[in-house]
């Protein structure tokens, strides 16, 4: 019997919680102190469903730091590696968030809603404390809180579709990472919402900044009411989808002891700006000792350890694990130590009927390259 998870004040509920018990939900984890949805029918059937239709998820737990005033920016840039210098309002960026030392505090997506007002879409992790920790001792003028913001993702090859019939053909203008205000018609008025076109998944689809709880209640129910023939059902980042996509969970795959370089985040640093980061120093004098990667083990067995071992050596660890259905294979994201690892791509994964070997690989996952077809 697995233990049960209390539920008090201190996971804080959402305006949709009451419709996501409704709907069936069988899992949760905590999440920014608040409840995340994680299965609803099963990891596999969870899973299929978001790969052929369209599923409505409740992330409010994706608190938003709002960061506002005139040294808005200089904040945002001092946390981050990445540079924002040429950052257009209504634009999202994917960025490392890291301290003195390079490591990794959190990987939100940061939206430029104006000059001098920015929201910081977090992971999971007090984002809020640290920036005004930093806000305060340097003396910025900001203003930093977390605004009462609910986002709803509307995930899937069909959200389109659906996010049309509600919000109007406009949402089709809206590009990857784009963001921009929406009219939403209400009961008793209209209400304009952010809309981007973002999400924890890479079937497509959209993310709702939802600002006002009443109508993000009559936002959900208008979801399902006209989404019914698209087969709409509510939902949530889906293990599965997410090892197939290469999408990193911080917390999971990487946390405070692992810097961007060793996630394999490079893209997003830019260790040759001119920029005030606060990590770029220890980022730049960095010699990197681990490194994430994928796993490929061609066996259903139950992992019964998540060291990853060459004759006998340890040479990394699971850090996060699923079974493809697609593909008929085990995925994994590991944690590899780079001295015992040397060139070496085979490892050996102790599992519930023995020793399996595994295949190393980059991520995200080639699986043409790794001669995988898929099977459904």
């Amino acid at each position: 019997m697995n233990p049960q998870l209390s539920i008090s004040r201190r996971t804080r509920s959402t305006p949709f919680t009451s419709r996501v018990a409704a709907a069936g939900v069988k899992a949760y984890t905590v999440y920014n102190h608040m409840l995340l949805a994680t299965m609803f029918e099963s990891y596999e059937a969870d899973y299929w469903h978001l790969c052929e239709h369209v599923q409505v998820w409740d992330v409010s737990c994706e608190r938003q730091v709002a960061i506002e005033g005139p040294d808005a920016y200089r904040l945002v840039q001092l946390m981050t590696p990445r540079n924002l210098s040429k950052a257009k309002v209504g634009r999202c960026f994917y960025l490392p968030l890291c301290d003195v030392d390079g490591n990794m505090v959190n990987d939100p997506i940061a939206i430029k809603l104006s000059e001098e007002q920015w929201w910081l879409s977090i992971a999971d992790s007090d984002v809020v404390l640290w920036a005004k920790g930093l806000a305060t001792g340097m003396g910025l003028d900001v203003k930093v809180y977390e605004p009462d913001i609910w986002p709803l993702a509307v995930q899937g090859p069909k959200a389109e579709q659906l996010m049309s019939r509600v919000f109007g053909e406009q949402v089709k203008d809206i590009r990857f990472f784009q963001i921009q205000p929406l009219t939403y018609q209400t009961a008793t008025g209209s209400v304009s919402m952010q809309v981007a076109r973002s999400g924890w998944s890479k079937q497509g689809g959209f993310e709702i900044y939802v600002n006002d709880a009443q109508a993000g209640q009559q936002l959900w129910d208008e979801l399902f009411s006209k989404g019914a023939d698209l087969q709409v059902r509510a939902g949530c980042p889906n293990l599965i989808e997410r090892l197939e996509s290469g999408l990193l969970s911080l917390g999971n795959d990487m946390g405070y002891d692992t810097s961007p370089l060793e996630a394999g985040l490079e893209q997003y640093i830019d260790l040759d700006a001119d920029i005030d980061s606060l990590s770029l120093p220890a980022l730049r004098a960095q010699q990197p000792t681990k490194r994430l990667m994928g796993l490929v083990i061609d066996s259903q067995a139950s992992i019964s350890d998540n060291v990853l071992t060459i004759a006998g050596e340890t040479v990394g660890e699971i850090r996060s694990l699923g079974y493809s259905p697609r593909y008929g294979v085990q995925l994994a994201f590991v944690l590899c130590y780079l001295a015992p690892l040397g060139n070496k791509l085979a490892v050996d994964v102790q599992t519930s009927d023995g020793t399996h070997q595994g295949k190393l690989c980059n991520l995200p996952f080639d699986f043409a390259a790794l001669g995988l077809k898929a099977i459904k």
